[in-house]
């Protein structure tokens, strides 16, 4: 029915305002289930999953996943993280649309050195808190929210700071208005979203199937590598991956190079895979299917 994005800068109070919306919403007049997708449904440690680039863009991919195949009209899905970086929200947004359900944003709009003093606080106390070098990077990386932009709005602002975050806050109940409205031919001031052909294509590349993809061709590179290590530079005929995958077949050894070549190869021709052409893979089992169809037909030809 819903995805809802909270915003903010680390240690803003997004997650009390998480439970908070979570908790209004229960107690309204919907019949939707409520859920909080963040960091710890995963038992991910904050400060592990920003500690580099490719760290939190793992983060990312996890969160986005799972928001995809929880989306549906049944129920509000609230994700709390930081979703500091607008083509993050953006990317949270097309699922929104591909989904055809309601979507917003609440921000948490706090200065920098009150979060930064709040942190210290946490961190004092032996709660959550990220350590003071990931704390500045991410404040520094922060991107605030613009209405103007489809993905920023609606924009529903807190200011913990000034006012606390109660489940009974102005913008909290806004957004429970919005959330919960019944819409009919007349209602102008909520807006659904409507899923396009170019969105549903491009949920391959922006969601699930991309994660699914990256995975999967990573465990069959990894199975070729180990059972290369195994046969000791010898032939290898008919090496299994699993029931009901073709088996893979090589003359020669394969470095580990040119296996990561024909991976990246492999994701990029997926990718580009067109309206009239077949369907990406979705799930894990068919994208190491299509990927040990790829490696049998190009180290043939080595």
């Amino acid at each position: 029915m819903a995805l809802v994005v909270i915003c903010g800068q680390p240690s803003s109070g997004k997650s009390t305002a998480a439970l908070c919306l979570a908790e209004a919403l229960k107690e309204s007049e919907s019949k939707q289930t409520i859920r909080i997708i963040d960091e710890a449904t995963f038992h991910l440690d904050r400060n592990q999953s920003y500690a580099n680039m490719p760290a939190e863009k793992n983060l990312r991919g996890v969160l986005r996943s799972e928001v995809d195949r929880s989306l549906s009209k049944e129920n509000i899905i609230i994700v709390d993280s930081l979703n500091s970086i607008k083509g993050y929200r953006y990317e949270l947004w097309c699922l929104a649309r591909a989904a055809g359900i309601r979507y917003c944003v609440v921000y948490c709009d706090v200065e920098e050195t009150h979060c930064r003093k709040w942190n210290e606080e946490r961190m004092n106390k032996g709660e959550a808190s990220y350590d003071d070098k990931i704390f500045e990077d991410l404040a520094r990386r922060f991107e605030r929210p613009d209405r103007r932009n489809r993905w920023d709005s609606p924009l529903f602002e807190l200011w913990p700071c000034k006012d606390g975050i109660e489940k009974s806050s102005a913008a909290l109940l806004d957004a429970v208005s919005y959330l919960t409205k019944k819409v009919d031919s007349k209602t102008q001031d909520v807006r659904i979203l409507q899923p396009t052909i170019a969105t549903q294509s491009a949920r391959f590349s922006e969601a699930n199937s991309l994660y699914e993809l990256d995975r999967a061709t990573q465990e069959v590179v990894s199975a070729i590598v180990e059972a290369q290590s195994l046969a000791m530079g010898g032939p290898l005929n008919g090496i299994s991956l699993g029931q009901g995958l073709p088996t893979v077949n090589i003359s020669k050894p394969v470095v580990l190079p040119e296996l990561r070549r024909l991976r990246r190869t492999f994701i990029k021709l997926t990718g580009q895979t067109s309206l009239s052409g077949p369907p990406p893979p979705t799930d894990a089992e068919s994208a190491k299917r299509m990927f040990l169809d790829y490696l049998n037909r190009e180290l043939g030809a080595l």
